[in-house]
């Protein structure tokens, strides 16, 4: 027993400590199957590994800022017909992360933009890289901000930082000329250096009304298209798909129930 303490400590000291937890209990596994020398210590170090890559996920996950957590294997393809699966899957090889390719998905609110974005970034982080996600009107509004204050470059380096950049829900809401700029700005600099993965519910022709300026809408798109994946949804909303089953759809009483939730969540 002198000895598994002091194995133990040992451990502790090297920073091994999912190793030194479950030390002994290893040990009596091995000692009943009677494993090989090398076995055991694969079996002992695996068990430190897998602890590792899961603390070091959970961090990853964490410093992403992701809305929620949502996989590819959870995305229902037949729901949205208008969705090439072999594409999507073929995104999450990430050869457009190897690339600094973005990948830009449009449609209507509901039809599972966001969904695809988080669970593409999940498959980045599961691969080693750094994410960040940002919606869009905090994003702009951020870097507008900064830029009053003199201090953009330095906050940039937030969004330049990670490998890949989520912008979500661009589009939503107008900017003003100076936020356009500041977009204009990070888009430049992440150009052929990172990926960006960003969702949107107004086609290409509309960004220059959004932005307010329709040169740097030309030349924000020039950029983010030159490299990239467009996936273009067209269908049904999902959240409007569950109140149809619901039955908030199709009689007097529903309609009033829908037009006062609306009401409720604008204010």
């Amino acid at each position: 027993m002198i000895a598994v303490a002091k194995a133990r400590q040992y451990l502790e000291q090297l920073g091994l400590h999912q190793a030194a937890a479950v030390l002994e209990s290893r040990l009596e596994a091995a000692a009943h199957k009677q494993l090989p020398y090398a076995e055991f210590l694969v079996d002992l170090l695996g068990i430190e590994a897998a602890a590792r890559r899961e603390r070091y996920l959970r961090t990853r996950m964490r410093l992403a800022h992701l809305p929620f957590h949502r996989t590819l294997e959870q995305f229902d393809f037949s729901f949205q017909p208008s969705i090439d699966e072999r594409q999507i899957r073929e995104l999450a090889t990430l050869a457009f992360v190897a690339d600094a390719a973005n990948v830009i998905f449009l449609g209507p609110p509901g039809v599972g933009k966001t969904h695809l974005a988080v669970a593409l970034g999940i498959k980045v982080i599961e691969a080693g890289y750094g994410v960040y996600f940002v919606r869009a009107h905090d994003l702009l509004e951020d870097l507008r901000r900064a830029q009053a204050e003199h201090r953009l470059d330095r906050r940039m380096r937030v969004y330049l930082a990670p490998k890949v950049l989520i912008i979500d829900e661009f589009g939503v809401w107008p900017y003003d000329r100076a936020a356009a700029t500041a977009l204009f700005a990070l888009i430049s600099a992440r150009y052929e250096r990172g990926s960006v993965i960003l969702t949107s519910n107004k086609g290409f022709a509309e960004w220059g009304e959004v932005l307010g300026d329709p040169v740097i809408a030309t030349a924000i798109l020039d950029r983010l298209l030159h490299h990239s994946h467009v996936i273009n949804i067209r269908g049904e909303s999902h959240r409007l798909r569950e109140k149809k089953r619901a039955g908030l759809f199709g009689t007097p009483h529903a309609r009033e129930v829908i037009t006062t939730q609306g009401t409720a969540s604008e204010h």
